[in-house]
Formats: structure tokens, sequence, C-alpha cells
């Protein structure tokens, strides 16, 4: 049987249908049972302002905590003629409790409980890729270590230009994932806001305890203004992307660098057999396949916040149901990222590193700059030790000293990989999950 929440004698048009309801019944299998979870918050609040009975509160609760192990272990369903997730969990509650499972969307519009999903969903998404991220933070602090002494070309204008080392490159990566988070923590705050008790964006006559949701949900706060939360709506989803793309640019730029070093012609460094593939007429190849495929996932996700922008960009406040299309571009985006960033954490942590690339003398003048320091060290004006070693290099005479004595913060001999990696301790610690984590657990608990 059919059951839309807002439908009431006339029937819709079944083009009408199809086209509006799009992929909702696919997207919101993303969202099943966080709608459980919203929906156990929900009825417990209404049960403490006289709502629901103690009764009515505990048959709900058990029937709700099943539904969620079904969404739980993916086997959830949206059935034919259901629209969405919400009018789901509604049919399969009336169908075993009667009218009381009716009782569920008192207080509540589709509005705020789409908006009360999606940052349910979201939040774990992110905690999700923070772990994800926080491993290959460690894998490139580990290279970063392990090659610190290792020399290799430092390039501008991809030209030669002064030496770097391959503890420097893993190590630049990692410190900016440590930013990234930073970004993604922001993000992650501005997510982790209770919506619920907004209704269609104007509250409710009832006499919801929103504070108190808010609480068995694990927020941080509530979207206090009721007609804000409605407008967050977006624009969290908007926030949330870019925090996402700068993730996914630190990842795109890494995959270009790593298949430039992977050629020949440049040899820096060598991937495992089996993370590449051949060519169909070319026995010889073996193409970085992988890092390829990286960088253009990881540069169409930096596509998702202007996709979002263009779609709510011009709409008032309130609902319209423009918002609808996000979702199907915003909730595969996490999985997306997640892939990538465990297919670049596997090829980082076994990728090998030419460990004698300077040796070959046509990297000598990438010590020109060593020398003109060497020179003022000694007690020449700078722009006199720079012509000197100019006319050297432009007469065949310049001698190569391969030897580096950078020590200042930051530098080849002094990389501070311990700092970094205090730095993004400090920037997770600051997500404070285990409070979202212990709410859940509470609430799922409280039959």
């Amino acid at each position: 049987m059919a059951l839309k929440l807002w439908e009431k004698e006339v029937q819709v048009d079944e083009q009408v249908e199809r086209f509006t309801v799009g992929k909702d019944r696919e997207m919101d299998l993303y969202l099943a049972k966080y709608d459980v979870l919203g929906s156990m918050a929900h009825i417990t609040m209404l049960e403490s302002v006289g709502l629901l009975s103690g009764d009515e509160l505990k048959l709900l609760l058990e029937a709700l905590k099943a539904i969620y192990q079904l969404a739980d272990e993916g086997a959830f369903v949206i059935e034919e003629g259901v629209e969405d997730v919400h009018s789901q969990v509604e049919l399969m509650l009336t169908r075993q409790l009667g009218d009381t499972g009716k009782k569920i969307h008192s207080g509540r519009s589709r509005n705020d409980q789409v908006l009360l999903d999606l940052k349910l969903f979201t939040r774990a998404q992110i905690q999700e890729l923070v772990a994800s991220v926080s491993g290959l933070f460690d894998v490139l602090i580990a290279q970063s270590n392990r090659y610190g002494n290792t020399l290799m070309p430092g390039y501008t204008h991809l030209q030669i230009a002064m030496p770097s080392s391959f503890g420097l490159w893993f190590g630049a990566y990692a410190e900016s994932l440590a930013d990234d988070l930073l970004l993604l923590q922001a993000a992650y705050k501005i997510c982790n806001r209770n919506p619920l008790g907004s209704a269609a964006g104007y509250g409710s006559s009832f006499p919801l305890n929103r504070a108190m949701t808010t609480v068995l949900l694990g927020f941080d706060l509530m979207d206090y203004n009721v007609v804000y939360a409605q407008m967050g709506r977006g624009k969290m989803e908007r926030t949330v992307a870019f925090a996402m793309a700068g993730i996914a640019a630190t990842l795109s730029k890494m995959a270009m660098d790593a298949c430039l070093f992977n050629s020949q012609n440049f040899a820096f460094i060598r991937l495992p057999d089996r993370f590449t593939t051949g060519s169909s007429i070319m026995p010889h190849k073996k193409n970085p396949d992988v890092f390829e495929l990286t960088r253009a996932k990881c540069n169409k996700i930096q596509s998702l916040p202007n996709q979002i922008t263009l779609i709510c960009n011009n709409l008032p406040s309130g609902y319209f149901r423009d918002l609808q299309i996000i979702k199907e571009i915003f909730l595969p985006s996490f999985g997306e990222l997640k892939d990538c960033l465990q297919m670049v954490t596997a090829m980082m942590k076994e990728i090998q590193v030419n460990e004698h690339l300077l040796e070959d003398e046509k990297y000598a003048l990438l010590f020109s700059v060593e020398e003109v320091n060497r020179l003022v060290l000694g007690g020449m004006p700078f722009r006199d030790a720079y012509k000197q070693v100019g006319k050297a290099i432009a007469t065949g005479n310049f001698k190569a000293d391969k030897t580096i004595r950078h020590t200042h913060e930051g530098s080849i001999g002094n990389l501070c990989n311990e700092q970094i990696v205090l730095l993004k301790q400090e920037v997770v610690n600051g997500f404070g999950f285990e409070k979202v984590c212990r709410a859940e657990q509470e609430l799922l608990n409280a039959v």
C-alpha cells in the first residue's frame, strides 16, 4: 500500500510523481538509520511533554530499535509505492502498532526530519573521513621519517631549483592534511547543531523541548532560530563540501606528483607492480592508473561546493524542492572520497623511493644556491657571491658540493614531524566524537 505523509484525497499524476520523487528513495537509504535515531529522540521528548504515554514510548522505542538494526545491517528497504524513508518507517510502525505508530510525526515536518537526518549522516561520515585521513597522515609521517635524509630535486617552473628531500615531500602532504582536518573540524561544528523542532521552518504550537533532543542526540548546540534552521539546508552541505574539497585537493596534487615522479623521465619513485596496470599492445607498460583515477575523482569532488551553490544560490528563505537534488550529489561523495583515501594510503605505504637520485650529474646545478650561501657565510656580499657562482655555471666551471647543511625548522635537516603530529592530534581531539558516540549508544540502549 502506497504511503505519502502529505497525501489527502487527490491522486497525483504518475508522471509528476515519478519526476518529483526522482532518486529520493535511493538516496534515502543512506539516511535510514539516522531517520530512526532522530525518531527515537523525538518520541522520547514527546513523552516528556505529555504527547505520548510511557507505554506507547516503550512500544515505539522497541520497534524503532528493530528497524535501526535492519538499517545498520543494510537490510532496510523502501517498498514500492512508498515515497521516502520517513514514510517507510512510519508505515512499518503503523503495521506493527496501529494508531500508536501514527503518533511519531507530532511536532515534526518532513523538512526538519530531512535536516536532522542529513546532519546525523554527515557527522558520522565526517568521523569516518577523519579516521581515513589520519591513517594516510600516519603513513606519510612514517615515510617522511624513513626517508628524511634521502635527497630529491626541488622544482620551480618545472625547472630544477634547489635540493629537497623525500622526507620533506612526504611530510608536506602530511601537514597539508592536518590543515584540511582543521577546515573539516569547522564544518563539523556547523553540522553538529540540532535543527529538530523547527518543523516546516516556523516552529510548532506543541510545547516541544528542543534542548532535550539536542542532548539526546549528542549535538553541541541547537540551531536556535527555526527559520535559520531551514536556511541551513544547503548551507551545511556546501560548507562540508568545501572541507571535503580541501582534502581532495591535497590528494589530487599528491597523485599528480606520483604520476610524474613514477615516469621513466623522472624515476624518483617506483610503484609495486600489483598497483599498476598494463597496456593491450605495449608489454613494457606499468601505468599508475590508481593515481590517475584518484586525480580525476578528487578533481570531481572539488567541483561539489560549486554544484551545491548553483542549486541553492538564489533561493529565498524557506523550503523549496530544489534542495532535494543536493542529496544526489552530496550523499555519495563521502564514499568516493573515502575510496580515494584508502587507495592512496595503500600506495604511499609501499611506494619505493630512488635513494641514489642526486648522484646523477644532471642534478648538479641544484647545489648552486648552496655554493652561494657558503660564500656568503665566508664573508662575501650575497650579490657578489650570486654573480660569481652564475659565472662559473655559464663557463662550465661550476663544481657541486653536495653536502647539505639545512638546520632551521621545517628544512631538510629539521623536518619538525613531531610538531606536525601534535598539530594534527590537537585538531582530531577538537572534534569531540566521543560525546556523539556516547549519546547515540545511550539512545539505542534506552529500551
